[in-house]
């Protein structure tokens, strides 16, 4: 095993892959204490714009902050939707900050440009490797061809086919794939 990925969907992309310890709902990402370096992708809806319509389980929220001492603990990734208030809540710094006390820094990308059929900007919080020896990012200069919702007062005629709850959700393959590679050249904080 090189990486363990933490709060993976039951049906996730990373059981595809080989060589990762994959943690999803069944197996409780609380329970690791391992030492691979990480991907986590937390449950989000208690923390992304729509927060205040979600109805998260009771103790949802803070797998989020377990996901943050995990990732400073072994070093990692952690993702999350662009402009989630867990940044702001934990503390971690925000895309182009400095890095935090933890070595830990953010960037924000669009998963389109790994295959995902909307925008879906993500932040990234990494731990144990810096910017410069992170994999090579595509970068992709055509336009999402998929919505990730239709929100009122949109102009439904001129707005984008919307994607299934499924298909919003999922991780393309292929940003799984970096975010392996990323957390693999991580290694815990100094």
């Amino acid at each position: 095993m090189s990486v363990a990925v933490l709060f993976a969907r039951s049906d996730s992309i990373y059981k595809t892959i080989s060589g990762l310890d994959v943690f999803d709902l069944a197996r409780d990402a609380r329970t690791y204490k391992g030492e691979l370096p990480v991907v986590a992708h937390p449950p989000c809806r208690a923390w992304g714009r729509l927060r205040a319509f979600a109805k998260p389980r009771p103790d949802e929220k803070m797998l989020a902050c377990f996901a943050i001492d995990t990732v400073r603990r072994v070093g990692g990734v952690l993702e999350h939707p662009a402009s989630s208030s867990l940044w702001d809540t934990c503390g971690l710094p925000r895309p182009g900050s400095r890095s935090d006390d933890f070595g830990g820094w953010s960037i924000e990308v669009p998963q389109k440009w790994w295959g995902h059929k909307a925008e879906k900007n993500t932040w990234l919080y990494v731990v144990g490797c810096s910017p410069r020896d992170i994999p090579a990012i595509p970068l992709v200069l055509a336009q999402a061809t998929h919505s990730v919702g239709l929100w009122s007062g949109r102009d439904r005629s001129r707005s984008l086919p919307d994607l299934p709850k499924s298909e919003r959700e999922a991780t393309p393959i292929a940003f799984a794939t970096w975010l392996v590679d990323l957390a693999s050249r991580c290694g815990a904080a100094a």
